[in-house]
């Protein structure tokens, strides 16, 4: 069973909806690897997002660090409040570049 998809909007924009949690994030990690190429900014809109935990939370840092190391922007909108939540009570809100 899908629990978490990606897909894409525009170029460099990508919609993530379902579940961001533990037994879903590895697949959806995996599956958003083509889109580090380098060749444009990043954009994902995590408004479809049902729910999550502190897994949604590490995947958001996986692939910003992803994008940093092939030096592509990437930005992060319309995070559930759950989502927002874990990001400011493990402090990490104020290093990961949501819009």
């Amino acid at each position: 069973m899908i629990r978490a998809n990606i897909k894409r909007t525009d170029l460099g924009h990508y919609e993530v909806s379902g579940e961001l949690v533990f037994d879903a994030v590895v697949a959806l990690l995996d599956s958003s690897k083509p889109f580090f190429d380098g060749k444009s900014d990043l954009l994902f809109n995590l408004k479809q997002v049902d729910k999550t935990d502190s897994a949604g939370l590490a995947l958001l840092v996986e692939w910003t660090r992803i994008a940093k190391h092939k030096k592509q922007e990437i930005n992060f909108c319309d995070l559930p409040k759950q989502l927002l939540d874990i990001a400011r009570v493990s402090g990490l809100d104020e290093l990961l570049p949501i819009v």
